[in-house]
């Protein structure tokens, strides 16, 4: 049974809602494995889970409310946003202690809507239960997926497509956002209780020290770092991240214009509508700082030690450095000695990736291959230069492939195969979400039968913008 310990903060956090029944459910995806870890005991019946995780009939124990949260959007400031098209259900206990949110997203209208029909077409779904889902099996921190339902209706958006239901699971749904709706309104009591549930919740060592909400934000900053540092390790490119999309918690949330790389550029953007670049791949870990520096400004009105906040953000670079640099040097086969000289080492290689126009998650497929095979090098000096170091002292070159092989995944939800899962699905057909979800069940390894899903992509199916969905 759900409980909601959201819903026993004052009202003025949230919305009391009701999803809308579906007409047509039918379930498109169930990840039974989620749902063993998170105890929920259903009938393995998939007209029932469709009713279930469409809105259509509530869980036991569910009490739908819509989280009040502002947000600065590409630096601009929305006062007033919250959960326009979600529904958050409740919370489970998982076997391991941990508190979860279960959330329906595209469920219909809330008090947060603002004149908008919040549903969602399938397409996002779509997307964001395979990228969810995959990251988790690359062991950053997210969302995750529990199902995936079409509604049986169409929703209007360029133009009209097949809507369905999204079920996230989260640690929680508290956004650095969720802190400025109250600080915008000069509601100070409201920001202490939300920081108080905050550190119950995800960091009740905090309560320990003598400042609990200096020590609150600088371990949101530690867990900010370590995200970002593996999202740049992985090419992946968050692609909207306002202040409302970025979690207390440290989880990756709200898989929009998201995408993974093919060919490598530092300043790679897919959103459509970041036309200036401000969530540009190599910008991420600025802007995630700026995004920090507005959670202080909220944490301010409780805690006016502006010099303590100032100097938490400014740990950000000396936590996500080392932990980026950690990540590279195990993607190419060694352990970082956290010196300048690994840091010029892994950029070498990446403006080599660059200049060549090569596949980032390929290339480090490749030149593990390539180390094996002594074959000539294709990234030049950089590359002998990294034969040089993870050579020395007569390392054995098998097991570094092997290790190298462990970390640098094979398969990714590659854009174009996304796309391809999705036109499928809106025409009834499954398979290539079902092939898809297979193959970036076990992205380490090539499964018998699934090998295209790890190719890069020809030039005429590469994805170069992705959209909101919304």
């Amino acid at each position: 049974m759900l409980t909601n310990t959201y819903k026993d903060l004052p009202e003025r956090f949230y919305a009391t809602t009701c999803p809308d029944s579906a007409p047509a459910p039918t379930l498109l995806a169930w990840n039974q494995a989620l749902a063993d870890y998170l105890g929920l005991d259903l009938p393995a019946d998939p007209e029932r889970l469709a009713s279930l995780f469409s809105g259509k009939e509530l869980l036991p124990g569910a009490h739908p409310i819509a989280l009040a949260y502002a947000g600065h959007q590409f630096g601009q400031l929305s006062p007033q946003l919250g959960d326009g098209r979600a529904a958050l259900l409740g919370e489970v206990v998982a076997s391991d202690g941990r508190r979860f949110d279960v959330q329906l997203k595209g469920s219909g209208p809330t008090a947060f809507s603002r004149g908008g029909d919040g549903k969602s077409s399938l397409g996002p779904v779509i997307r964001e239960y395979l990228v969810s889902e995959a990251m988790h099996r690359f062991g950053v921190p997210t969302t995750r997926a529990l199902a995936a339902v079409s509604t049986g209706e169409d929703v209007l958006r360029h133009e009209v497509e097949p809507g369905g239901v999204l079920t996230r699971v989260a640690a929680s749904h508290i956004r650095v956002g969720t802190f400025e709706y109250f600080a915008l309104r000069g509601d100070t009591d409201a920001v202490k209780q939300l920081a108080d549930y905050a550190i119950d919740r995800h960091y009740p060592e905090a309560r320990e020290t003598e400042q609990p909400y200096r020590a609150f934000f600088g371990a949101v900053v530690d867990r900010q770092a370590e995200l970002i540092a593996h999202w740049m390790a992985l090419g992946f490119i968050h692609g909207v991240m306002n202040t409302d999309n970025t979690s207390i918690s440290g989880e990756t949330i709200d898989y929009g214009p998201c995408a993974f790389m093919d060919e490598f550029r530092f300043n790679k953007v897919f959103s459509s509508i970041d036309r200036g670049g401000r969530y540009a791949y190599n910008q991420q870990p600025l802007i995630v700082q700026w995004n920090l520096a507005r959670l202080a400004e909220c944490l301010l009105g409780i805690d006016s030690d502006q010099a303590g906040f100032e100097w938490e953000l400014g740990r950000f670079d000396s936590v996500f450095e080392p932990a980026y640099r950690r990540r590279m040097a195990s993607k190419l086969g060694f352990e970082s000695n956290d010196t300048e000289a690994d840091a010029t080492l892994i950029r070498d290689l990446l403006l080599a990736l660059e200049q060549a126009e090569l596949d980032y998650t390929l290339s480090f497929r490749q030149l593990a291959d390539r180390l094996v095979d002594d074959d000539a090098p294709l990234l030049g000096e950089p590359e002998i230069n990294w034969r040089v170091r993870v050579l020395a002292n007569g390392a054995d070159r098998y097991a570094i492939r092997e290790a190298m092989n462990r970390i640098n995944p094979i398969v990714i939800p590659r854009n174009h195969q996304i796309e391809r899962a999705i036109q499928s699905a809106m025409g009834g057909d499954l398979s290539v979400f079902n092939e898809l979800a297979a193959a970036l069940a076990e992205p380490y390894r090539l499964q018998p039968g699934l090998d295209a899903y790890a190719s890069a992509p020809e030039p005429s199916e590469r994805v170069v913008r992705t959209f909101c969905g919304t």
